[in-house]
């Protein structure tokens, strides 16, 4: 039998977990501070109206229904579509490798945060505390395992998510109710501190008011595009797996609105932290897009200036990693639920057993994010799936409920419980069908052309070898890509010992 969220909350809060994460701490506050604040949040709302939400539904109402993860959802559509599915599971393993070594970095930042009070006014030293201690080389030169101290806490990072995910809904149900809301009082406790600092206003200002000027920024545009498609965790099998595990008494309208609305406002609190903290301390044309840099080298500077109280700073310095874990969490074990969930339902495997299979074995290869050569890899790794891979997988799930299966079956099934407000027809067919995915195709040829205006691979602006990019970049698109093949591959050498596989469409699939 389907496990099962205990209660809408769970499902609720779940979701919200794993849409906000480390990019609303870090790279939202960044974006917005260098599109002109306000004008960003603009686009960024409309992105959100426009694609994002729809998106959202689309994936949890196809997983309600069909009762499967993301390529049982996707070949229930059409079973020519399956393999679509399994890109967005391939590219879950591919992010929550490296997001596994971040999230070390934040454990290791907060463990290390006593050292801020050692560190009052020397923002020389607080920048340069991260880099020294992971000892990265900032290139891809020096695969050794150079500090022992990261490898203990990627190990914990691990350990940290399956325990929090072993037994399916049931822990995951338990965890996020503290996961959740820890993150949102540490961030309202920071900001209530922020705006009370000499000069928080201009910060406010920089945040909110809008420069009308930036829209004519087509840069803009994209990047707030891409910061609601990656933020909301489409995509990547996560919400598919979520979904499967919904009553068929849910009602996803509302509770997709009110997911994506959470994840926006924490965004924004997440700014307003950064900009009135930034203000404060005289730093606040410093932030940058780059989330590494803004946590791990800018804010740090920023800790230490906040007061003339070496106690003081390091306290909030610990209250600010402590948020950051809080947000990672989630994320990385809801990516692994989502790959859990659909290897587990292909194969008819122990779900407990294949999550800490899983576990393990990104576990081994995340070690390549801890050595000297780690942080040109994630780099590399991290611009390669999100420019290009999530894209091409979020393009082929709306071409294929827009024009490979009646959509007017998935929004049935969307207003299926809504007793008040309804997902519009003109709103959720457009997007599917045709909004979504031309801006999306769009997205991604931009990106194309920046990769050959950058000199023909991306990296070389950078330093980072010709051979280095071939490898961790297009040859992990190329892994991701086959991923479907490779699974079909699987299939048949099972099929000749007894495997039995599961290739029933929507019709068949019934209510069962």
């Amino acid at each position: 039998m389907r496990e099962k969220w205990t209660s809408r909350s769970a499902f609720i809060l779940a979701a919200i977990g794993s849409a906000v994460g480390l990019g609303n701490a870090w790279r939202f506050p960044g974006l917005a501070a260098k599109y002109g604040g306000g004008a960003f949040l603009f686009v960024y709302l409309i992105a959100m109206l426009v694609i994002g939400i729809p998106l959202l539904m689309m994936e949890i109402s196809v997983a309600r229904y069909t009762r499967q993860g993301a390529p049982g959802s996707m070949r229930a559509i059409n079973k020519k579509t399956e393999g679509i599915g399994w890109l967005a599971v391939s590219n879950g393993i591919g992010i929550s490798i490296y997001y596994a070594a971040v999230f070390a970095w934040v454990i290791l930042m907060f463990v290390m945060s006593y050292k801020f009070m050692g560190m009052s006014g020397n923002t020389e030293a607080a920048s340069g505390l991260w880099a020294a201690t992971i000892k990265t080389t900032g290139t891809t030169t020096g695969f050794n395992i150079v500090s022992w101290p990261v490898v203990g806490c990627l190990i914990a990072a691990w350990a940290l998510c399956y325990l929090c995910i072993r037994n399916g809904t049931t822990t995951v149900g338990k965890v996020v109710k503290y996961t959740v809301s820890l993150p949102v009082i540490c961030l309202l406790i920071m900001a209530v501190r922020g705006i009370v600092m000499p000069g928080a206003m201009s910060g406010l200002l920089k945040l909110f008011i809008p420069d009308w000027k930036a829209l004519a920024d087509s840069n803009l545009w994209v990047d707030a595009i891409g910061q609601v498609f990656y933020s909301l965790s489409t995509s990547m099998a996560i919400m598919f797996a979520y979904g499967s595990f919904l009553d068929k008494d849910s009602n996803i309208v509302v509770d997709t609105i009110i997911i994506s609305f959470s994840d926006m406002f924490i965004s924004i609190l997440a700014g307003v932290v950064m900009f009135t903290t930034m203000a404060g301390v005289g730093m606040l044309d410093n932030m940058s897009a780059s989330g590494i840099a803004t946590a791990f080298i800018i804010y740090p500077q920023a800790i230490v200036q906040i007061s003339g109280s070496p106690v003081f700073n390091m306290i909030f310095a610990f209250i600010f990693y402590f948020c950051l874990i809080t947000l990672a969490i989630d994320s990385l074990f809801s990516i692994i639920e989502g790959i859990s969930t659909a290897v587990s339902d292909k194969f008819k495997l122990s779900k407990k057993n294949t999550t800490l299979i899983i576990c393990l074995v990104e576990g081994v290869i995340s070690l390549i994010y801890v050595t000297g050569a780690g942080l040109a890899v994630l780099d590399i790794v991290d611009y390669f799936i999100n420019s290009y891979t999530l894209i091409i997988t979020g393009i082929l799930e709306m071409i294929a409920a827009g024009w490979f299966f009646k959509t007017t079956k998935i929004l049935d099934e969307l207003n299926r419980n809504t007793n008040g407000f309804k997902m519009p027809k003109w709103w959720f067919i457009p997007s599917i069908k045709v909004v979504s995915p031309v801006v999306l195709i769009g997205l991604f040829i931009w990106n194309l052309v920046n990769l050959f205006k950058g000199g023909g691979i991306y990296g070389a602006a950078d330093g980072y070898a010709l051979w280095a990019n071939i490898l961790f970049g297009w040859g992990v698109v190329v892994l991701i890509l086959c991923s479907g093949l490779i699974v079909k591959i699987i299939v048949k050498i099972k099929s000749a010992s007894g495997y039995e596989e599961d290739s029933r469409t929507w019709d068949e699939l019934g209510e069962g």
